[in-house]
C-alpha cells in the first residue's frame, strides 16, 4: 500500500513498512508539502504537531485509512472522515504511560523545587535549608479529563499515597465505578479546581475547553495549589496563569508540556517566572513509548492489508477505532 508519513515515529518501524508497502515521509511539512505528495496515497500516519485537513484529504482520492500515532486527534478533520467514510485508528495507550510518568515528574519538580535548587547549585550556592519543600503524600490530587492519560496520572497519585479525585464530561456510573478501582473518586470540574493541591489537565483540546482554565477558574483554586498542563496548549489561558502567578499569588507553581504557541523561537510568557517547569511538548516522547507506537502501526497495517486483500469493507459510516480500549472519558 502507499503510505505518507508525516511526523517521526520509530527508525526500526518505518524500515519494516518499507519492506512491504511504498513509504512517503514528509515529517513536520507544511500544507503545500503536503499537498504536493498525499495524492496517490492510501494511509496517512501522524502524530501532533501537523494538521490534517479535509482540503489535504481530498486531494488524495485513494485515500483509505488514517492512524494517528497517539492520543488526540484535534489536528485531524474527524468530521471529513466520516463524511467521506474514511477510517481513522488511534494509538494512545502506549504515549499514556510516557505523558503520566511526565506529569508526574513534572509535580515532583515542583513540590521540591528541582530546577531552582539545580540552577543555584551550579552556581556555587549550597541552600539546604532556604528553598521550601513540600510531600506529595496525603496531598490531594485533581485530574480535570481522566481519561486514558488521566486515569494512568490518576493511578500514579493514588500509588504515592495521595487522595485522587477526577472530573469527566460524561460521568456515569459505570466509569465511577471503574476509576474508583483504581484509586480515583469521581466528582464535578469546580470540585476539583477547589479541593486539589495538586490539578493535572488532560482533556482534549475542542471548542468547549479552549481556556477551560481561565482567570475565574484559576481564582477557584486552592491556595497554594500547583497547575500541570498535559494536555494541550490553548486549554490554559497563559495570561491568566501568569497574572495569577505573577500579582495573584494564589498559586505556588505550574509546569506545562504544551503551549499555545509552540515551534522554535517561540517563548512562552510564563518563561522568566522560577516556580515554572516549562517542557517542548515531549509527553510521549520517549524511546519506549515510540518503539511500541511503531510495532502497533506495523500491526495496524498488516490487519489493514489484510482486509484490502480479502476484499473486506468497512462499514458505513465508519467508526473511529480505538486500537487500545481504556476508560476513554475525556
Amino acid at each position: 500500500m502507499k503510505l505518507l508519513i508525516l511526523s517521526p515515529i520509530d527508525a526500526d518501524a518505518i524500515e519494516e513498512l518499507r519492506r512491504g508497502h511504498d513509504v512517503v515521509c514528509a515529517f513536520g511539512a507544511d500544507a503545500e508539502r503536503i499537498a504536493s505528495v498525499i495524492d496517490d496515497r492510501e494511509v496517512v500516519i501522524l502524530r501532533s504537531g501537523v494538521t490534517l485537513t479535509a482540503d489535504l484529504m481530498e486531494r488524495a482520492p485513494d485515500l483509505r485509512l488514517v492512524i494517528r500515532a497517539g492520543s488526540g486527534f484535534d489536528n485531524i478533520d474527524v468530521g471529513y472522515l466520516r463524511t467521506r467514510g474514511l477510517e481513522l485508528i488511534r494509538i494512545p495507550e502506549p504515549g499514556a504511560k510516557a505523558v503520566a510518568e511526565l506529569a508526574f515528574a513534572h509535580m515532583l519538580a515542583l513540590s521540591r523545587g528541582l530546577l531552582e535548587a539545580d540552577r543555584l547549585l551550579r552556581r556555587g550556592r549550597w541552600t539546604k535549608g532556604e528553598l521550601p519543600g513540600y510531600l506529595l503524600t496525603g496531598k490531594v490530587l485533581g485530574i480535570i479529563g481522566a481519561g486514558c492519560i488521566g486515569s494512568r496520572v490518576g493511578q500514579l497519585g493514588a500509588a504515592w499515597g495521595m487522595d485522587v479525585i477526577g472530573c469527566v464530561e460524561h460521568p456515569s456510573a459505570a466509569q465511577a465505578a471503574a476509576l474508583a478501582h483504581s484509586g480515583i473518586w469521581l466528582t464535578d470540574c469546580q470540585d476539583v479546581l477547589s479541593r486539589a493541591d495538586v490539578v493535572s489537565i488532560h482533556v482534549p483540546l475542542n471548542d468547549s475547553t479552549r481556556h477551560l482554565i481561565d482567570a475565574r477558574a484559576l481564582a477557584r483554586m486552592k491556595p497554594g495549589a500547583y497547575l500541570i498542563n498535559m494536555a494541550r496548549g490553548g486549554i490554559v489561558d497563559e495570561q491568566a496563569l501568569h497574572q495569577e502567578l505573577t500579582t495573584e499569588g494564589r498559586l505556588r507553581g505550574a509546569a506545562l508540556d504544551v503551549h499555545a504557541e509552540e515551534g522554535e523561537g517561540r517563548i512562552s510568557p510564563l518563561a522568566e517566572l522560577s516556580n515554572v517547569v516549562l517542557t517542548p511538548h515531549i509527553g510521549a516522547s520517549t524511546i519506549d513509548s515510540q518503539r511500541e507506537v511503531g510495532h502497533r502501526v506495523i500491526s495496524v497495517m498488516s490487519d489493514f492489508s489484510t482486509d484490502s486483500s480479502s476484499g473486506h469493507t468497512h462499514p458505513e459510516p465508519p467508526t473511529v477505532q480505538w486500537v487500545e480500549n481504556p476508560v476513554e472519558t475525556s
